[in-house]
């Protein structure tokens, strides 16, 4: 009798950790609530807004300049444009990139703002 009993807990432990675990998850603040950037009132033009801001954060030695490390370099608009999600991915939704430092509210509401516009040669 004590073998059932003894297997009968260790069945509803292992229960309601499954139940407990499984409701943990880690949530994107950008995926949930969104950047509440209203786009329609930032300007984001890749030559005047997104380019500079990538020059001075992220295309620079050791990190995404000609000779990139990870093999990313992003010194000119193609390179940036076929990098388009990563940067999304990056920038945008996780706040990963930059590594030496952060946007601000502006630079990454701008960004975010040219991607969503589709990213355009402007």
């Amino acid at each position: 009798m004590f073998h059932r009993s003894s297997t009968a807990r260790v069945l509803v432990l292992l229960l309601v950790s499954i139940i407990t675990l499984n409701g943990c998850y880690y949530d994107n603040e950008e995926i949930l609530y969104g950047t509440g950037v209203d786009c329609t009132q930032v300007t984001a033009k890749y030559t005047i807004d997104v380019a500079p801001i990538i020059q001075s954060k992220c295309a620079y030695s050791g990190c995404h300049d000609a000779g990139a490390a990870g093999g990313v370099a992003l010194t000119n608009y193609t390179q940036v444009f076929q990098n388009s999600a990563r940067i999304r991915t990056s920038t945008v939704v996780n706040k990963t990139m930059p590594k030496n430092g952060s946007l601000t509210p502006t630079e990454l509401a701008k960004i975010k703002c040219w991607l969503d516009s589709g990213a355009p040669n402007n």
